[in-house]
């Protein structure tokens, strides 16, 4: 058989030859309607978790077994004459990532930030544009990168090559599929007991470590063992680094530090919610200093992304019509499938006027500052997707601080500017990411782009419909953020971030300004160790992440996740066996109580349940 040189040569007329399912069902209605109600609940459980822990998960693999399994159990019972296909299982996993997602992005940061500094939360309906739209811009601003990094360069985006594996195992290995299905069921029956007994009966299933510190029960100093399995879920997600160096930073901070500072008089109380108002600035220099160099060691990408911009300039100065589908689109066979290389000017002329009026509207930020969040925005979304397709670590808590500083540059003071202009751009630059994420996954599986971008539009609203009455029920006021239950670690560093650019170091007790110059050093020495250590002592130096994290969390809840972390790696002894067991034991024991959860908070705010 003679093969084509021309198909041969073109890595996009290959994939068209030898790898995309045109005629295949994908973004069926019911393939819609499962991704928005599964991306409705991963939104709910990701918005208990990122205010618990500070992270958020990616829903996209959780979502596509949940689906795999409904699905089988509807054709069982008669409900469906057929199982979801591989690939109408992969356009529902774009919706339900775009809606799971919708608490990333800064989103869970700057909004309860911004509470804690000024007292202002937007009302239901504002707050949902401003979700939709910018998580909307981060969808359009993914459509001109796409075709280059996704299908020329072939960049890895490692979450999105796992989902594609995962999507095959599942719709190829009928057994397999189903005991992972099983696992997760039976991890979040469990979280669901655990959540009834502590928040439905009130009754702690946590216990005190068995000594003192400074004559006080080390309980006193937060240094415990919680009852939570969802910590427990979430550290076995993490690396076994980044488990055993939030030990470490607990122990520092509740241990060492915190005494200390009770003892000068500097910390006022033996409570969470006294201790980190000083330990915050130590957490916050950490994580700030260790991101942004890191995000530096990583200028190839960015010197890239801007190399990107720059071909796309020229690419629609020369020849416009090619974008639109004339001559030159004729002769490009991916035209029509991919998205218009117009409908990327085409949806931020429609809603960057929102944007830029919700800012002004909704924050008082004047419209000439808002405007500059715009085209920062498009550069962040380039820069956060190839860095994503090359490390799979979107770089938010990086992107977030650049625009709180060019925003403390232009309007000193403006706190709403400060913080909500970071929100514009780590929005966008998450749900490019996003995108690109889930188009890789479908590139391998040979599904249509345009299809899951409008899979992910769909998401987005589904997110932004579930999100807003969400964090409205659970934080009825700034008093219940920065506490042991809620601590929202991301929040009260974005706040301290815009409280110092606002008010000047200045404002900051000479302790806590100390804290954090020593805290700036050790997250830039840290990430100098990591990068240049020699390779047999690099597992020894600590995580730059969980060490700050460590700091603006309670003791107990480091500990917990350190114990999931544990038993993951000790588990990971046998890969077969960590590979069928550590995602969906862990993304159930998240999801039964971090949903059970918000479920009995539900019923307690309409008074059913005291």
């Amino acid at each position: 058989m003679v093969k084509d040189a021309n198909v041969e040569a073109d890595p996009e007329r290959r994939w068209l030859a030898e790898v995309y399912a045109g005629g295949a069902r994908q973004l069926t209605p019911r393939a819609v309607i499962a991704g928005m109600l599964l991306g409705a609940v991963m939104c709910l459980s990701n918005l208990y978790v990122v205010l618990k822990t500070g992270w958020s998960f990616g829903v996209t693999i959780t979502a596509c077994i949940l689906a795999y399994a409904i699905f089988r159990g509807f054709k069982a019972l008669g409900l469906a004459k057929t199982d979801l296909s591989t690939l109408e299982n992969n356009a529902m996993g774009s919706v339900a990532s775009a809606a799971g997602y919708m608490t990333g992005g800064g989103n869970m940061a700057a909004i309860p930030a911004l509470l804690m500094l000024t007292g202002f939360r937007p009302d239901g309906v504002s707050m949902f544009a401003w979700f939709a739209c910018i998580a909307a811009l981060g969808v359009f601003a993914a459509i001109p990168i796409k075709r280059q990094l996704v299908n020329i360069e072939q960049l890895p985006f490692p979450t999105g090559t796992a989902t594609a594996e995962t999507l095959r195992s599942l719709h190829g290995h009928g057994a397999e599929a189903a005991g992972k299905a099983l696992r997760l069921g039976v991890g979040a029956l469990v979280g669901v007991a655990v959540a009834v007994v502590q928040n439905g009966f009130k009754k702690s299933l946590s216990f005190g470590l068995p000594f003192n510190i400074a004559g006080r029960p080390a309980a006193d100093w937060t240094l415990k063992f919680d009852g939570s399995l969802l910590l427990v879920g979430a550290g076995a997600l993490m690396s076994f680094k980044t488990g055993w160096s939030l030990l470490l930073g607990a122990g520092l901070t509740y241990g060492v530090l915190a005494p200390s500072m009770v003892e000068r008089g500097v910390i006022t109380g033996v409570a969470y919610k006294s201790i980190v108002q000083w330990t915050l600035w130590g957490g916050a220099a950490v994580l700030l200093s260790s991101g942004l160099l890191s995000f530096a060691f990583q200028w190839r990408s960015v010197a890239r992304s801007f190399n990107e911009l720059g071909r796309l300039i020229r690419k629609s100065r020369k020849a416009p019509a090619a974008a639109d589908g004339g001559a030159a689109a004729d002769e490009d066979p991916m035209t029509k499938i991919e998205c218009p290389a117009s409908w990327f000017p085409m949806g931020f002329a429609l809603l960057s006027p929102v944007v830029v009026f919700l800012m002004g509207e909704l924050f008082g930020i004047p419209v000439w500052a808002a405007c500059v969040a715009i085209p920062l925005a498009i550069v962040m979304g380039v820069v956060a997707a190839r860095v994503t397709g090359e490390t799979d670590t979107t770089p938010t808590k990086a992107l977030g601080p650049v625009t709180q500083l060019v925003y403390g540059a232009l309007l000193p003071g403006n706190i709403p500017a400060n913080v909500m202009g970071a929100n514009v751009t780590g929005g966008v630059g998450l749900h490019a990411a996003d995108l690109l994420t889930d188009l890789k996954s479908g590139f391998l599986l040979g599904a249509n782009p345009r299809q899951q971008f409008y899979g992910q539009l769909f998401g987005v609203i589904a997110g932004a419909l579930m999100v807003v009455p969400a964090f409205n029920l659970l934080v009825p006021s700034a008093d219940v953020l920065g506490s042991d239950t809620l601590p929202a670690p991301s929040a009260l560093v974005w706040a301290g971030v815009s409280k110092i650019l606002a008010g000047g170091v200045h404002v900051l007790h000479p302790t806590a300004r100390l804290a954090a110059a020593v805290g700036a050093a050790l997250g830039i020495a840290l990430v100098l160790s990591e990068r240049w250590a020699p390779s047999r002592a690099k597992p020894f130096v600590p995580s730059a992440s969980g060490l700050g994290l460590a700091m603006v969390l309670p003791g107990a809840n480091s500990i917990a996740m350190f114990a999931g972390a544990a038993a993951a790696a000790w588990l990971r002894r046998w890969p077969a066996l960590a590979e069928r067991n550590i995602l969906p034991v862990s993304s159930g024991l998240i999801a039964g109580e971090s949903l059970m959860s918000m479920l009995l908070l539900l019923l307690a705010a309409i008074g059913i349940l005291r």
